[in-house]
């Protein structure tokens, strides 16, 4: 015996542009038909929250599935895959638009890697919870509230995967606390016993970017912080972020923020003339 529960969106080009669409939501227990083998046009992420079954990747190899996992469902690749005897507990959510690539990139979406052990489906399931609410046909708002859910979902499984950690990733949150120690990439690799090619690997793949945009994005949202609340002089704000030459510092701000730190401060429009330099928020207050 199954139990099977569905809804399926038709969203428009234009709610496609807001980045990702939700296409439908199922949630859906038992010993459910055996799908495929099958080729899909758009994304599936499927949470398994109970329950064992199996899954055949495109090269034939078949997969174990024990729950809590995920299985993702991209477009142009066959699958074929089922639950065991006694069934599983299965909620899916399709969904496609142009994000879809993206967060492929960042490693939120995993076409080479089907199937993916969580931790926990707690927080994946309340995401799509959200889509089953936003769901109901009267629902003025539906496909704006179902595709903001989607992205909450890639998150909620990007944190829920297995080989993260509960408190967050070592490797980054120890780049994150040396930041703006003036550190070549090697020299943090070393402070990790890892090689630099190592250290890439690692960051990339927690924080979809390499060890150096990953460092850089923590120094300027450090600046920011600085420029708009506290009347730091620009080439203090560089030294507090690991900069020496304030000309190269605001040479690097305004390519990757668009704007020079003075204009940036300008157009925050809430410094604190009173505060005295250097007693602005301190890194990680809200």
């Amino acid at each position: 015996m199954h139990h099977i529960w569905m809804r399926f969106f038709t969203p428009s080009a234009l709610h496609q542009r807001l980045g990702l669409a939700c296409l439908g939501v199922g949630l859906q227990h038992g010993t459910l038909p055996v799908v495929g083998p099958r080729t899909l046009d758009h994304h599936v992420a499927m949470v398994i929250n109970s329950g064992s079954g199996w899954f055949i990747t495109p090269d034939g190899r078949r997969l174990a599935v024990t729950a809590p996992s995920l299985i993702w469902l991209t477009p142009g690749t066959p699958h074929h895959y089922g639950p065991g005897p006694a069934g599983w507990d299965e909620n899916f959510v399709d969904f496609t638009g142009p994000a879809t690539t993206t967060y492929t990139e960042l490693g939120y979406i995993e076409p080479d890697r089907p199937l993916v052990p969580l931790t926990d489906t707690s927080a994946p399931r309340a995401a799509i919870g959200r889509i089953v609410q936003a769901a109901h046909r009267a629902r003025p708002l539906q496909e704006v509230e179902a595709g903001a859910a989607v992205h909450e979902l890639l998150v909620s499984l990007r944190r829920s995967r297995a080989d993260v950690a509960p408190d967050g990733d070592p490797v980054l949150k120890a780049l994150a606390r040396d930041a703006f120690r003036p550190l070549t990439v090697a020299e943090h690799a070393a402070r990790h016993q890892m090689t630099p090619a190592a250290l890439r690997t690692a960051v990339r793949r927690g924080a979809g970017v390499g060890p150096k945009e990953y460092l850089l994005n923590i120094r300027l949202g450090r600046a920011k912080e600085l420029l708009a609340a506290t009347d730091l002089p620009v080439a203090a704000v560089a030294r507090s972020v690991g900069y020496d030459d304030p000309a190269y510092f605001s040479r690097l701000f305004a390519r990757r923020v668009g704007t020079a730190p003075v204009r940036f401060r300008e157009q925050q429009g809430r410094g604190t003339p009173d505060t005295p330099p250097g007693h602005g928020p301190q890194p990680g207050h809200p």
